[in-house]
């Protein structure tokens, strides 16, 4: 395909295209003039990887190119590749403290696997420390209710991940993680208003 049709496949204007080309992120296409290059199937995969990545709010460039770089060339440990790809991922915390102690005694309290050098560790301390600063309730009972909702919730996404091949896993988590964590959030607030909703109807109808 030409230039302009995988733009409209896409739906990456031209002049992006040839930006993604030019910054490396998209291979060139095969040569076929001095102006004309043809494009295939891996093409268009490869561009809307990096349009998807592009629309994830908080993601700069340089993180995109760092998580293209771990699809293209994987590190030889899957765990240590998969937890690279989605540390690249906002929120970005102060990852260099050393030791969290709430989201260490949170974790063990949970029966997780504590990594220091887990991004997401960071992210839980940092998240326990602003509901401690709010006076916000996070007892073992709170992380309780979410630990195992969410421990169930990762159970189903990460069932196919041994059956995929290293750079797909890449792709499929960071993508997992950037696209259906708003999905998670605007579920949970849709349930809180309808919640809130049938609670009043409830009351009304009793009244």
């Amino acid at each position: 395909m030409k230039i302009s049709e995988l733009s409209e496949r896409s739906g990456v204007p031209v002049a992006t295209v040839k930006f993604y080309i030019r910054e490396g992120m998209l291979p060139r296409g095969e040569a076929l003039s001095t102006t004309r290059a043809e494009y295939g199937d891996e093409h268009l995969a490869r561009l809307r990887l990096i349009a998807a990545l592009a629309d994830v709010r908080g993601l700069p460039l340089s993180r995109v190119r760092d998580i293209l770089a771990l699809v293209d060339a994987p590190d030889d440990d899957p765990i240590e590749t998969l937890g690279r790809a989605v540390g690249a991922l906002p929120p970005y915390v102060d990852g260099d403290r050393g030791d969290y102690p709430r989201a260490r005694a949170a974790i063990a309290a949970l029966g997780l696997t504590y990594d220091a050098d887990f991004t997401a560790v960071a992210q839980l301390d940092e998240a326990l420390r602003a509901l401690e600063a709010a006076g916000l309730d996070a007892s073992p009972a709170v992380l309780r209710r979410y630990g195992d909702a969410m421990r169930q919730v990762a159970a189903e996404e990460i069932a196919p991940v041994p059956y995929m091949e290293r750079s797909e896993a890449v792709t499929y988590a960071v993508l997992g993680t950037a696209l259906y964590e708003p999905l998670m959030l605007a579920l949970r607030r849709l349930a809180h208003h309808h919640l809130l909703v049938e609670g009043a109807a409830a009351d009304d109808s009793a009244s």
